[in-house]
Order: structure tokens, then C-alpha cells, then sequence
């Protein structure tokens, strides 16, 4: 029985980074990364290795994908560009 859901856990994490590096979207990603820390989390508490679990989800599964996300938003978000309106290059005129 352990060994049916140690194979299961591994196809979700082959499933959910495959997913992830085919996403060109940088929040879908973010998104996929949280599913794919959370079973890589349920593979290692399968594995008997709860601490690495536990480490694997809060970082792998909370903490990446957010600071993903709120470095995307950061990067789209300029200075002098008003919500609404389309990028503009800053070099006018050349």
C-alpha cells in the first residue's frame, strides 16, 4: 500500500513540475510552484521524513510562490505608468 501512494505522490510531482516549466505565465507558475510544493510535501511525509515535509511546506509551497508573485507585481507595476494605459517607452524620441 505505501508503495502504490509513494508512486502516486511521485506522478504528482512529475505532473506538477512538468506543468510548471511549460507555463510561460509568471503567475500561473507561482501557482503551479505552490501545488508542486505541496506534493513534493506529501511525498516526503510518505517517505518518513516529516521534518523535511513540514520545511518543504512552508517554504516550497508558501513562501516561493508568494515572493514570485509579489516580485511580478513589482516588476509590472512602474513608476509614471498610470493603470489603464499602455506601456510607453521612456526613451521618446529616438
Amino acid at each position: 500500500m505505501t508503495d502504490a501512494l509513494i508512486v502516486v505522490a511521485l506522478l504528482l510531482v512529475a505532473g506538477a513540475a512538468t506543468a510548471a516549466v511549460l507555463n510561460r505565465d509568471p503567475v500561473r507558475q507561482a501557482l503551479v510552484l505552490s501545488f508542486l510544493g505541496l506534493s513534493l510535501a506529501l511525498l516526503f511525509t510518505f517517505l518518513q521524513a516529516p521534518d523535511v515535509a513540514l520545511s518543504q511546506l512552508a517554504v516550497g509551497s508558501a513562501v516561493t510562490p508568494l515572493m514570485i508573485l509579489l516580485t511580478v507585481r513589482k516588476v509590472r507595476r512602474r513608476p509614471g505608468d498610470e493603470p489603464g494605459e499602455p506601456h510607453q517607452s521612456r526613451e521618446r524620441g529616438r
